[in-house]
């Protein structure tokens, strides 16, 4: 049985009881929001383990909410929005979401969905160990407190731009980021 925290951001009531409904049944732990300011406070608050986001919503739209969650971290977000249109799908998925799902949709499929999200997160995860500031991935050791590099135990010379850069992209693998995005990260333009 999972006991993964989920939190679905969704101004539909219906949406987010029904989705509460089968996730709970599943074993996941599931906290709602109707509003994307509501859902990012709550986001603070429950450090879930999985977003569910609709697009369209009063106070602040899911993309902003996906957007401000991927500064915060890499936890695994999922569009379930009725925005079905190929421009939409593909700006959800370049703003930081994992999956994207055009409403109306089937419960069990949401439901693989999540664990197939979940489980390529948590193996993500197992992969990439992390301590604060330095990062190893096989014969690599990235050390950003230090501002080293060691690849099979012998230290490689970067500027240090560009092991920000590695570390950015390393911190987060499985995300995929834009131009904009990587200069905002890593030399900070916006």
């Amino acid at each position: 049985m999972a006991n993964e925290k989920i939190l679905v951001v969704d101004d539909d009531t219906n949406i987010c009881e029904l989705l509460r409904l089968y996730l709970t049944k599943e074993g996941y732990q599931v906290t709602t929001a109707n509003d994307g300011e509501e859902g990012l406070d709550k986001f603070n608050q429950v450090k879930p383990d999985m977003v569910l986001l609709d697009v369209m919503m009063p106070k602040m739209d899911g993309l902003e909410v996906c957007r401000r969650i991927r500064k915060l971290g890499n936890t695994p977000v999922m569009m379930l929005t009725a925005k079905g249109e190929t421009f939409d799908k593909v700006l959800g998925l370049e703003l930081g979401a994992d999956d994207y799902m055009v409403k109306p949709f089937d419960t069990k499929e949401v439901v693989a969905r999540i664990k197939a999200v979940l489980r390529r997160c948590t193996t993500t995860t197992a992969q990439t160990e992390s301590t604060e500031g330095v990062i190893e991935f096989d014969n690599l050791r990235l050390d950003m407190n230090s501002y080293e590099l060691r690849v099979k135990g012998k230290v490689v010379e970067a500027p240090p731009k560009e092991l920000e850069l590695l570390n950015c992209l390393a911190s987060h693998p499985n995300r995929v980021y834009t131009r904009d995005q990587l200069l905002d990260e890593v030399w900070g333009f916006e």
